[in-house]
């Protein structure tokens, strides 16, 4: 928890305490500045790339290629097309259109007539469509299923994708500090929390990148769904350099194809959801032998797999990847290079460029081997939740070494080592409380991690019809075959009693959700059926 001390005199914010040797440490850590083009919008930035080089490749869709000169072309009739129906800056336009060489013109028009655009899923259901429509005021959406959209939303003027092309590029000056886009995020209430992002922070993601190299020669797989903000590193790290973002052809990742795709085109890098990565490790490591960088992050990491990526692939072809959408899809990261002795979790590493970390303890910063709470800042940092005053929520002001600094709250606990490296922790919320005992959900899965009859687990907490609260350990078997009173046993040797599950349930593999990460709903809904 963050403890803010004193108030800074005359200014009403709230100053976070430190000692030397504290500061001094953030104060290196966060030497992150470095030049990048923040005087524009996304939209000028690719023309820029265009001007230089219009018949490089853009985007390559299974065997169609479109250039830089044909990809800003259709974008400009998207814009054309949008400022017609009446569309203008600052408004929002919602997407919903498969992963496509129309879905990149359909993002670029949206931005170059100074709109930001809102990708949904056809698939979801009605009411959160309406929610997000009303939350966000969208009046228009772009899609590939006009029809069927239409009769379910008919309040919308809704435009299917076409082939129009203009050559002229759009009039219309786009701030930086303007919105692009708007993901959401699962709420804590159940309600989905808006969260727009700057076209300056969509640069900041991807120029001077110190996690991967990002250039005119750079092969980027879109793989995420644009619902999901990873897309944004995948589409603009590449369209904003001059490189190719090669659009993966299926919905679903499969191993076959996924292997196929980074061959043919020769993906240079590559971003996967840390479950999928696993996998990954597990079932077909050889797919990624030819990447040059495997970004990976959204939950804490395995050592386990870890360790075979490090055997496999050797070092710093792994970089693990840390950020919360609100700070623009990255904030830390950490290269894995080799494994300290008696390490139990992976670090999530050093800021990347243009960020500053600050981990906040009960008495203030944090020195070395302390624990505390990540709070970002810099120009990456969402101007706050839809609906909500800019201050609200886990956006805050505060002063931190004689300045006042705009911070976000993750709600992550990590330590700091002795170099300023975060090692994650985990939530703050994932402290649960079973029987009257705090319990690390993080450490109980790292333990099971070590059994060799574990090859991937995923622990949570259940409610018993008594009220009480239970955990349960979900394992897919390793090499070695194992029961669940082995696995129990190998954890008593290592944990207290009460971090032991009373219930560990096999299966052949995880649920994955939408963005790649482990569906723990489908879980807790397979426990609930069966209890």
């Amino acid at each position: 928890m963050v403890r803010d001390s004193t108030s800074e005199e005359g200014t009403g914010v709230e100053r976070i305490a430190h000692d030397s040797k504290a500061i001094a440490l953030h104060r290196r850590i966060n030497d992150t500045a470095v030049s990048y083009p923040d005087e524009t919008g996304v939209g000028e930035l690719f023309e820029r790339r265009v001007a230089e080089s219009p018949t490089s490749v853009a985007v390559i869709h299974r065997d169609r290629s479109v250039s830089y000169d044909e990809l800003n072309r259709l974008a400009n009739g998207v814009a054309a097309r949008l400022s017609a129906a009446g569309v203008r800056p600052g408004a929002v336009v919602g997407v919903a259109i498969g992963r496509t060489p129309e879905l990149v013109a359909a993002l670029l028009g949206i931005l170059k007539c100074g709109a930001c655009y809102l990708p949904f899923d056809i698939d979801w259901p009605d009411a959160r469509l309406r929610d997000l429509v009303a939350q966000t005021d969208c009046a228009t959406v772009l899609t590939d299923n006009a029809e069927a959209l239409a009769a379910r939303l008919p309040e919308l003027a809704v435009l299917p994708v076409d082939d129009t092309v203009v050559e002229e590029n759009p009039r219309t000056a786009v701030d930086p500090d303007a919105i692009a886009y708007i993901n959401f995020t699962s709420g804590s209430t159940g309600q989905p929390k808006g969260v727009p992002i700057r076209h300056r922070s969509i640069a900041r993601l991807v120029f001077g990148a110190r996690y991967a190299r990002l250039d005119e020669h750079s092969r980027l797989l879109q793989l995420a769904p644009v619902t999901f903000d990873a897309a944004t590193f995948e589409l603009w790290g590449a369209l904003l350099h001059g490189g190719a973002c090669v659009l993966y052809p299926s919905r679903f990742p499969r191993f076959s194809e996924l292997g196929r795709v980074i061959d043919t085109h020769g993906i240079t890098v590559l971003f996967l959801t840390t479950a999928l990565f696993n996998s990954i490790v597990d079932e077909a490591p050889e797919i990624l032998d030819g990447v040059g960088t495997v970004l990976t992050g959204g939950e804490a990491h395995s050592l386990k797999h870890i360790d075979a990526a490090l055997r496999r692939y050797g070092p710093d072809r792994i970089v693990s990847m840390y950020g919360p959408t609100e700070c623009t899809t990255f904030a830390l990261y950490h290269p894995v290079r080799e494994r300290r002795m008696g390490e139990t979790a992976l670090p999530i590493g050093l800021p990347i460029q243009n960020t500053r970390a600050y981990l906040v303890g009960e008495h203030g910063l944090c020195g070395p081997g302390e624990t505390g709470e990540i709070l970002l800042a810099g120009p990456g940092l969402s101007p706050g939740y839809l609906g909500l005053p800019a201050g609200s929520g886990q956006f805050v002001d505060r002063e931190i070494d004689g300045a006042v600094e705009r911070l976000y709250r993750t709600g992550d606990r990590a330590y700091l080592r002795d170099d300023g490296v975060f090692v994650f922790q985990g939530r703050l919320d994932d402290q649960v409380k079973v029987n009257g005992y705090r319990v690390e959900l993080g450490e109980i899965s790292h333990h099971l991690d070590q059994h060799p009859a574990v090859r991937q687990n995923f622990v949570t907490v259940r409610e018993t019809a008594g009220g009480d609260k239970a955990l349960v350990a979900f394992v897919v078997s390793g090499e070695q075959p194992g029961t669940a009173e082995q696995i129990r046993d190998h954890l008593r040797a290592r944990l207290p009693a009460f971090m032991v599950p009373a219930e560990i349930r096999f299966r052949d593999t995880l649920p994955l959700s939408a963005t790649g990460k482990v569906d723990r709903r489908a879980l807790l809904a397979e426990l609930a059926e069966r209890s």
